[in-house]
């Protein structure tokens, strides 16, 4: 609890097993998360069954993989069933260090931001943090195209250390978002189109075996859907074309 408000971490989770527990002790240590919800996307290994005997912790298990995106779909309708107020998506990976956990949630629950995100970027340490050189490039170059099309100045758009407001949540309609990895970067476009402010906090970059990390061939198709998701934006801002992701009878940035 902080200010008053129900903080739930989220976990979506697929062969997490070497990790949750590490993850969860540290979240947990944070001293402010109410509950830990982990939705695992049809795992090959024991980590539900690890998650299972976390305590403050609700575990779903999808049958079938689902993806990443929509394995946050149900991560986030589970949160705000639970009755959350803040929710902070962290890797049950440990790429992501839940130190930070207590900034974020701070910042949501005073108000001054509906979406903060961990940027690995903003610090200037993502190199020497062991993020792939090439990624790395391949990270800025696409920020830079998204924020000029988006009209936004984000350090980065790829990062999967977010929180959010349950308010936020509840407005934006993500039945229409990718179930894969560009669920991601929809979603940030979607609460720049709705008009609201995002903010930022420098975030560690760790690199190690047991961190989930997309191949080369995968990352190409994510950043032709990043590019493609921005594309349709200032498209859809111009009036030119008409997509789901971003309504016309919703409100447009100025």
């Amino acid at each position: 609890m902080l200010a008053g408000k129900k903080v739930v971490v989220v976990m979506p989770a697929y062969n997490a097993a070497a990790t949750v527990r590490q993850t969860y002790d540290e979240v947990m240590a944070q001293g402010v998360v109410d509950e830990v919800v982990l939705v695992d996307d049809a795992s090959k290994d024991d980590t539900v069954a690890i998650a299972k005997t976390l305590p403050k912790t609700t575990v779903l298990a999808h049958p079938k993989n689902r993806g990443y995106g929509g394995n946050q779909k149900s991560c986030y309708k589970l949160a705000i069933e639970l009755g959350a107020d803040v929710i902070i998506m962290v890797h049950p990976d440990y790429q992501y260090t839940p130190l930070l956990i207590p900034a974020m949630a701070s910042m949501i629950a005073n108000g001054l931001y509906p979406c903060v995100l961990g940027s690995r970027i903003l610090g200037g340490h993502a190199l020497q943090g062991g993020m792939p050189i090439w990624k790395y490039f391949s990270n800025r170059t696409l920020t830079l195209a998204e924020n000029v099309l988006l009209g936004a100045k984000l350090s980065e758009y790829h990062t999967g250390y977010r929180a959010f407001s349950r308010t936020l949540l509840e407005s934006l309609d993500l039945s229409h978002n990718s179930d894969d990895f560009v669920f991601d970067n929809q979603m940030i476009a979607q609460i720049l189109w709705a008009g609201h402010a995002i903010g930022e906090v420098t975030c560690p970059t760790k690199y190690f075996t047991e961190a989930s990390s997309i191949n080369l061939q995968r990352s190409i198709t994510y950043g032709i859907g990043c590019m493609s998701t921005a594309l349709t934006f200032r498209l859809a801002k111009m009036g030119i074309v008409r997509s789901r992701l971003f309504p016309r009878s919703g409100t447009r940035p100025t």
